[in-house]
Order: C-alpha cells, then structure tokens, then sequence
C-alpha cells in the first residue's frame, strides 16, 4: 500500500515505531521551495511548531492537524476549522505527571533542594550547620490554583495530601470541586494576596496572556512563591524578573517561559530563587508513550474522516 504523506517536525524514535510502515515522514520545510507542503496529507506537531491559515491555505491536501499536547496556542484552531481541517489533541493522560512537577517545583523552590544539591558538591560543605538554607513550610500553607482544570484538580488532589488550604480561580465557580478539595474560590487578586503557593494551570490564551504581571506581584506576600506549569505567556517575564531580583517575592518554580527556551544570556538564568526546568510537565515514561498513541488516534481517525477521538473545538 502507499505510505501517506505526513508533515511532522522532529519526531522521536518511539513515534516513528508507534506509527509503522504506513506513513512518509516529510520534513518541516515551510520555506517557498517546499515540495512537502503541497505532498502532505496530515500533520503532526510534535514540538509546537506555529500552524496558521497562511500554512494551511499552502497544504491544500491536508485532512487533520494532531497535536502532542493538550496546549495548542500554537495552531490556529479557527483557521483549521474554517477550512474543514479537525484539530486533535491528547487531553486527560497528562493531568498527573504535570500536577506531580507542579508539586516537585513547589518543593525544590520552597526547600531549596537546587541550591542545596550545588553546595552539597561543592567544597565549601564540610561542617554541618542546622541554620542552613531555612526554606519555607510546605505542609500546611496556603495553595492557590489559578485555572482548576483536568491538572488543577490533580493538584489540588496533592495540596490536600499536603494539608494544604486550597484556593481557586477559575472564570466560573466549580461546586463540585469545592466539595470534593474543600476548596474556596477566590478572585485573582484575593487569591494571590492569600496564597503562599500561587500555581498556574490555564491555558494560554488572549484572557490569560501576560494574566500575572507587575500589578498581580505587588499583590502577593513577599513570602509567596509562584510555580508556572501554564504556557510561558501566562507570565510577563520582565516583570518576573524584577519581582524575583528586588524580593516582591520569595521565588518562582518556572517549566515554562516566554521565550522558550529563553536566551542563553537572560538574567533570570542568573538568579538563584528561581528554580527553572526545560519545559519537563508531561515528560514521564508512561504519560509521552500514551500521548503518541493519542496523537495517533486522532491522526488515523482524520485521515478517514471518522470523528477524532479528542477534537479541539
């Protein structure tokens, strides 16, 4: 049979695998000399490549976009559906493992486990001094969630765990949640002013682009610590800097920024209250394998114009 032609940028060897024989990979070649942009009949974004109406209106065979990933800030949904193209992608299998690194980040940052681990190597660690490194109680503060989501809720699951006043901001209340986390909701900016945990969880989006800024830092404790598991944009990253560098607040766990990956010079990679992981949240064993099985669920789907299994509406 012949392989069907598929647009995709850097797909890894367990993708390859997963998706067999039937497929020709083509390059991620957008320039004027492009010959896969006319061949391809499907897409795949692996690593959020930019898919907008100019590409799609170059790739007039193609039948459905898959996205690895819930996030798709990077496709543009409306021109796809304008032009009849279903958009997929892979929600529900991640929520855990990004609620986990959202914790892991609240640790690291909160105990200072990355500069402890540096001065733990280092030569200077000879003599045991129990004054060193006091890092701020987990157990039992304030956690506020912005965006109580599929992966909000698995933190708020792991905040109780922790003994953990749950906060939320969401644009609508979730009755339900609040029963079940023993949650309060708040507005953004109660939420912040309370929280001595601030975790983002929402999606991109133009509501939410640049939705922490300088006024939301004034408004937290000084003591507080904001973790992004969002989307780089969520955060202004000027004014996460200069939140962190004159101590408006006490530190940020970051996996994601604006840009990504962030110039190699910027002076937040300078900054030691900033615990920072190259965009790490779903990048478990388990969670990437069945991510690829649901990128291709809907790729596969597409192609013979069956419903997808996860379309993004």
């Amino acid at each position: 049979m012949p392989q069907t032609p598929l647009f995709a940028d850097n797909l890894p060897p367990l993708f390859l695998d997963l998706l067999g024989d039937d497929f020709e990979i083509l390059p991620w070649d957008v320039s004027s000399h492009s010959t896969s942009l006319s061949r391809a009949e499907a897409i795949i974004t692996y690593g959020h490549p930019r898919v907008d109406g100019a590409l799609l209106d170059r790739m007039p065979n193609v039948r459905v976009v898959s996205n690895h990933g819930v996030g798709v800030d990077h496709i543009d949904v409306a021109a796809a559906n304008a032009r009849n193209i279903p958009v997929g992608n892979t929600p529900g299998c991640l929520d855990g493992a990004t609620a986990d690194l959202t914790f892991a980040l609240i640790l690291a940052t909160a105990r200072n486990v990355v500069i402890g681990d540096h001065f733990a190597r280092s030569a200077e660690f000879t003599v045991y001094e129990p004054s060193l490194l006091i890092g701020k109680e987990v157990n039992g503060a304030t956690l506020g969630i912005v965006g109580l989501g599929r992966i909000g809720k698995q933190v708020a699951k792991r905040g109780r765990a922790f003994d953990m006043k749950i906060l939320y901001h969401n644009r609508q209340r979730d009755l339900a949640a609040e029963v079940e986390f023993d949650a309060e909701y708040r507005s953004l900016d109660g939420l912040l002013a309370e929280s001595d945990f601030v975790a983002l969880n929402c999606p991109l989006t133009s509501e939410t682009t640049n939705l922490i800024s300088t006024a939301q830092f004034a408004t937290m404790k000084r003591s507080a610590i904001l973790v992004n598991m969002a989307r780089g944009g969520v955060v202004d990253t000027d004014a996460l800097y200069e939140a962190l560098s004159t101590g408006r607040i006490c530190g940020a766990g970051i996996d994601v920024t604006q840009p990504e990956p962030l110039p190699r010079n910027h002076p937040l990679l300078r900054l030691q209250n900033l615990v920072i992981t190259p965009h790490l949240g779903s990048a478990s064993d388990r969670t990437r394998r069945r991510m690829i099985e649901m990128t291709i669920d809907n790729l596969r789907a597409g192609l013979v114009g069956l419903p997808l299994p996860n379309r993004v509406n």
